[in-house]
């Protein structure tokens, strides 16, 4: 079935997620691996990503690992920080979609709290038809209930979807309910997939 909707998902694919690259330039990479064998740092962050609220998750974290209490604080008071830079040319890409009048909408697993920080860093998070936030949902991918809820909102039937992310469980769980998957690796690769289904031309996807 041809393309009608594209989803993008926004860690690692629109703005770069690696927490343990900021971890590694403020407290060395030798610290940042005892911390984070000790603490279920991204657990944490599941939690936020379910809705819990953002400041209190990682201020708890934080006093249950005293030994680690200013450095978890930093996941809530620096995120800006754990979360950069933005992926120049999957905006470009998620713009000139826009451009054409192409649907684009997001599904994100991002907390309520840090996404409204994202959304004062970031102009282009608030550039979608339709965003469907894990935090406002209280579940997260791979789970099939958060695709089901977007499909129950959407507008669109599930095969006319095509979702890119970079996760391969989350790109399964999606083309298990019927939608089409890009994983991405790159916005190369993800430009080429835009080109290859007609949405964009070779020049629009630069």
């Amino acid at each position: 079935m041809a393309v009608e909707l594209v989803i993008y998902d926004i860690g690692n694919v629109l703005i770069e997620w690696q927490p343990e690259q900021y971890y590694d330039r403020v407290i060395g990479q030798e610290r940042r691996e005892a911390m984070f064998a000790e603490v279920d740092l991204h657990g944490m962050n599941d939690l936020v990503d379910r809705g819990a609220d953002f400041r209190e998750t990682v201020y708890a974290c934080a006093e249950e690992y005293s030994q680690w209490r200013d450095e978890i604080r930093q996941w809530h008071d620096n995120w800006i920080e754990l979360a950069q830079p933005a992926i120049d040319h999957s905006v470009r890409l998620l713009r000139a979609l826009r451009a054409k009048g192409f649907p684009v909408q997001a599904l994100t697993n991002f907390g309520i709290g840090s996404f409204a920080v994202g959304e004062t860093h970031y102009p282009f998070l608030k550039e979608f038809d339709k965003r469907h936030i894990s935090g406002h949902m209280q579940v997260i991918k791979p789970d099939p209930r958060i695709y089901e809820m977007v499909e129950e909102s959407c507008g669109f039937p599930p095969e006319g979807i095509l979702f890119v992310d970079d996760r391969a469980d989350n790109i399964a769980a999606a083309e298990a309910r019927g939608w089409q998957g890009h994983l991405f690796e790159g916005p190369q690769g993800w430009a080429d997939r835009l080109v290859a289904e007609g949405l964009l031309s070779a020049k629009e996807a630069i």
